[in-house]
């Protein structure tokens, strides 16, 4: 996703629609917790002026991340809007609150920026939705995984003297 500033000034009166697949495997190695990438699909458009490129631009794609709990993997999806501004000389433009990007030589390069976007995306925490599959252990050395259905319906054996305190009477 690579545009020359002379590519893109030929779409100047007409702007430049965007549609393409992209592969974007380099943020695994940035995100060891993202075990897979699918090729994210990248449709938009582009404004073009004097002093300005502006890019419209919608990323659909899944990551597939380790669930916290079991560690199986997740399919997360991703969908972002976001639009990325790129400056093409910056002592002309004031640029506010809106971020926005040096054009560095005459080449635009947005792939960074996509990767940037989708690291920003990876959640803290993602959990898997059915648990069929069993991913950490779930038992161990003097331990074990209870839910609170089991814990509730179990008596803690050093305690069960005490229930026939109370049947005596």
């Amino acid at each position: 996703m690579k545009w020359t500033l002379s590519q893109l000034q030929k779409y100047r009166s007409k702007g430049l629609s965007i549609d393409e697949t992209i592969n974007v495997d380099g943020i695994k190695e940035v995100d060891s917790s993202i075990r897979r990438v699918s090729p994210m699909h990248i449709t938009g458009r582009t404004d073009i002026d004097s002093k300005k490129v502006t890019f419209h631009l919608k990323i659909q794609g899944h990551l597939v991340l380790p669930c916290s709990r079991t560690l199986v993997d997740v399919d997360y999806p991703i969908n972002v809007e976001t639009t990325e501004t790129f400056l093409l000389n910056v002592s002309e433009y004031e640029t506010g609150e809106e971020e926005v990007h040096q054009v560095k030589g005459d080449v635009i390069d947005v792939l960074p920026i996509i990767e940037e976007i989708l690291l920003l995306e990876v959640p803290m925490q993602v959990f898997c939705e059915d648990i069929t599959e069993e991913g950490a252990p779930q038992s161990g050395r003097d331990w074990e995984v209870i839910h609170e259905q089991v814990q509730t319906e179990k008596v803690d054996p050093r305690l069960a003297g005490l229930a026939k305190f109370f049947e005596n009477e």
